[in-house]
């Protein structure tokens, strides 16, 4: 039989920069492949190339850095299917896993124990469009019980992605349910203006900025 593998980018230790886990210190497992072409994607060497490696040895140098969370990111992860066995082998492990898609494939075969970290691309990015709708209702359609496990990523560039944000959040009142966290996109917006924007509207969201890239050089890769 042969061995399950994946096409992976890098596997690092890091502080974790973005969502409602930002600060803690994570084991990041980031799958190679995208192609979906946002603009200003932080991670485009991570659309191609990469090693393949099997499952067992993919969680064994995540484990090795003996980290409170471990993360499956990108790329895009969900392209990849045996992302779902690798997950749920993690799960199973009694580890605390977070995945963070780019939003443009259903989250719908992900194991319930996965916390869902689900991008919302706003006008900016030039890909708004090929936002999967299915990922809010499936968050909507979760149950109280469950509901914790999504949270929704949303990256302002300017004034037109925070007003097509707030008009989506609204439409679906996904702040009455789910963490939405808005950050701004580094170099492009000047985070005390999200910061005043959000405070004039009585906004329900939390902000954040990538951590990471204040904490480190933003082109470094491995952070």
């Amino acid at each position: 039989m042969r061995a399950v593998t994946l096409n992976i980018s890098e596997i690092f230790h890091s502080i974790q920069g973005e969502s409602s886990f930002s600060g803690w210190p994570c084991a990041f497992i980031r799958l190679a492949g995208c192609g979906h072409g946002c603009i200003g994607c932080d991670t485009a060497y991570a659309e191609s190339g990469g090693v393949k490696l099997g499952i067992e040895d993919v969680i064994e140098k995540a484990l090795a850095f003996q980290a409170p969370f471990i993360e499956i990111t990108g790329g895009e992860p969900l392209l990849q299917p045996a992302v779902h066995s690798l997950m749920r082998q993690l799960c199973d492990l009694e580890q605390k896993v977070l995945l963070e898609t780019g939003g443009f494939l259903s989250v719908a075969g992900v194991d319930s124990r996965v916390h869902k970290i689900i991008d919302l691309k706003p006008p900016s990015s030039g890909v708004c469009d090929q936002n999967n709708p299915e990922n809010i209702e499936l968050a909507l359609a979760a149950g109280p019980l469950h509901r914790h496990t999504f949270e929704f990523k949303i990256v302002i560039a300017d004034k037109e992605d925070y007003q097509w944000a707030t008009a989506l959040m609204d439409e679906h009142r996904l702040t009455d349910s789910f963490t939405i966290m808005m950050g701004v996109a580094f170099g492009k917006l000047d985070p005390a203006e999200l910061a005043a924007w959000m405070l004039r509207d009585r906004l329900r969201a939390r902000m954040q900025l990538q951590l990471h890239k204040y904490i480190w050089d933003p082109a470094l890769r491995g952070v």
